[in-house]
């Protein structure tokens, strides 16, 4: 093999399976309920799937949309469009029927693959799409397939069964997955991944994280999302097991560490706070459990210390985007940090963390120039790599305004200390500006965080003649605590400047979240906005 080919080849998703079949044929590969696949198996599966792809007339560069809660045929899925060089298309299943049938005509998807759990959801996306040409692959529990170009899943597959996993060149180039963002910036874009922005992303947090072949990855975040699909490929390259929640409940993700021996995995703060807020968190002894991850948005230093508390383990937070497939950073510190006062450590591991390998990560004022390190000056995170999309599914207009120069601006606001170690503070457009004041409404919900009381928060600047905005936070209690409004604002007077303290607070039962489980600042925005013209920052 020369010397491209084996370029080509490393960069190539389908090479972790090729690896893992190979070297791990009789370690368990998946443990989904009550079935067990070894790597030969799941390699077998995955090999009859393309056949199937095939024998549906698909071709290079076709879109495979998949409607499902995260389970076993996900992860074949994952792979069976990897080798069969079509185009998976992961859907939020918490989208509304118009929502997903605008997603597939803007995809062009040839196929849907279905879970019975969403059969009227789906019915009602294909009756608005109306598109006689698109195929239906069923999951789960079905009587009978509709409509008219309709399968059952597990017996197609078998109907193939025998088929060899092929050994697929696919370029580095090529398409390999298309994400649709959740939407909470504007209009849905399909943001387009190749093999080698996924692979890339994947061998740099095998390395960055020191993952081994005695993990148990636990995939309890959405696998429509990067939080958790990302592992895909990273667990599977070095021989690792996948077990699967299809629906996040706390008290059985804390179960599902010690049933299955769980080594790792990631979730949104939202689930770990849920987690750790269960009274079932101490039932456990999470003798297995190395690390737990987060990403979505920043945490509060004292999740940190609940997560060494009861599960006695690691901590490391993730940044990124789903356009950086989606590692930038990881809150891993340096090895000269290692031996440094655990209140230290437990400082860096809530910071956005340092750059991955492989990526070149700026924090910048707006003219382009670097900002101090001095954990003071903000900047915006700019990032280029070959972890970094091409651009958006037919929005090259988008896709110019994104990424300049070969450099993507995320949009997000950060400082960087003296050790290179960043940290957000917002992102742009939720930065407050009140009497001529900026204010970083992080900053204020890790503080509202910090009082026993509080269970989650959102904190946005609201329309205010006087201030220009003032800033609002909407609180949900722990269950049955309670407290008023003036001792929240006054606990964060104690501890911020006064005019970073919310004006005002109320109190809701539950927080807006995206399907990945993130809380949803810009639908509590959009009703505070509405009718007025929101200042651009």
């Amino acid at each position: 093999m020369d010397g491209s080919s084996y370029r080509m080849t490393a960069m190539n998703l389908n090479t972790s399976l090729l690896k893992a079949v190979s070297q791990f044929p009789d370690r368990v590969a998946v443990s989904d309920g009550m079935k067990r696949l070894t790597y030969e198996e799941l390699g077998k599966r995955v090999g009859a799937l393309v056949q199937v792809f095939d024998s549906l007339g698909l071709a290079a560069g076709d879109v495979v949309a998949c409607l499902a809660p995260n389970c076993q045929e996900y992860l074949e899925l994952y792979y069976g469009c990897a080798f069969a060089r079509t185009v998976l298309n992961p859907l939020n299943f918490r989208l509304s029927p118009l929502e997903i049938s605008s997603i597939l005509k803007d995809s062009a998807a040839r196929v849907l693959v279905a879970h019975s759990d969403f059969k009227e959801l789906a019915l009602e996306a294909l009756a608005d799409l109306d598109d006689p040409n698109i195929t239906v692959l069923w999951l789960g529990s079905i009587q009978k397939p509709e409509p008219q170009k309709a399968y059952k899943y597990e017996p197609i597959l078998l109907s193939k069964w025998g088929a060899e996993l092929p050994d697929t060149q696919a370029a580095p180039e090529d398409l390999a997955q298309l994400y649709y963002t959740s939407g909470t910036t504007g209009n849905a874009k399909g943001v387009m991944l190749s093999h080698r922005n996924v692979a890339t992303n994947a061998a740099a947090a095998i390395a960055e994280l020191s993952l081994d072949d005695s993990e148990t990855w636990a995939h309890i975040a959405p696998m429509f999302h990067l939080v958790d699909a990302w592992a895909v490929w990273a667990i599977t390259w070095i021989g690792g097991k996948h077990t699967f929640m299809s629906y996040f409940k706390p008290e059985e993700a804390l179960k599902l560490f010690e049933t299955e021996s769980v080594t790792r995995t990631a979730l949104v703060p939202t689930m770990l706070s849920a987690m750790l807020s269960s009274p079932s968190a101490w039932e456990y002894s999470y003798n297995s459990l190395r690390a737990i991850m987060t990403a979505g948005s920043p945490v509060a230093p004292d999740l940190v210390r609940q997560v060494n508390d009861i599960f006695r383990c690691d901590f490391v937070q993730f940044y990124g985007m789903t356009e950086t497939s989606p590692f930038l950073t990881v809150s891993v510190p340096y090895a000269r940090d290692l031996n440094k006062p655990g209140h230290v450590t437990q400082e860096i591991r809530a910071k956005t963390g340092r750059p991955l390998y492989f990526c070149e990560v700026k924090v910048v004022r707006e003219n382009g120039e670097q900002v101090a390190r001095d954990n003071l000056e903000v900047g915006e995170i700019i990032a280029r790599g070959p972890n970094v999309t091409a651009g958006y599914w037919k929005q090259p207009e988008i896709t110019a305004r994104t990424i300049v120069n070969g450099w993507i601006h995320t949009g997000d606001l950060a400082v960087i200390d003296e050790a290179g170690y960043i940290n957000i503070v917002d992102r742009k457009k939720d930065m407050i500006i009140t009497g001529g004041e900026n204010v970083y409404s992080t900053e204020v919900e890790h503080v509202l965080y910090d009082h026993p009381s509080v269970y989650e928060c959102a904190v946005i600047g609201v329309p205010n003649e006087k201030w220009g905005e003032a800033i609002k936070a909407w609180v949900v209690l722990h269950k049955d605590v309670r407290t008023t409004e003036d001792d929240l604002i006054a606990f964060v007077k104690e501890r911020l400047a006064h005019y970073k303290a919310p004006r005002i607070i109320e109190f809701v039962d539950e927080l807006p979240k995206t399907g990945s489980g993130k809380i949803y600042k810009k639908q509590l925005r959009d009703l505070s906005w509405q009718g007025y013209e929101k200042k651009v920052h």
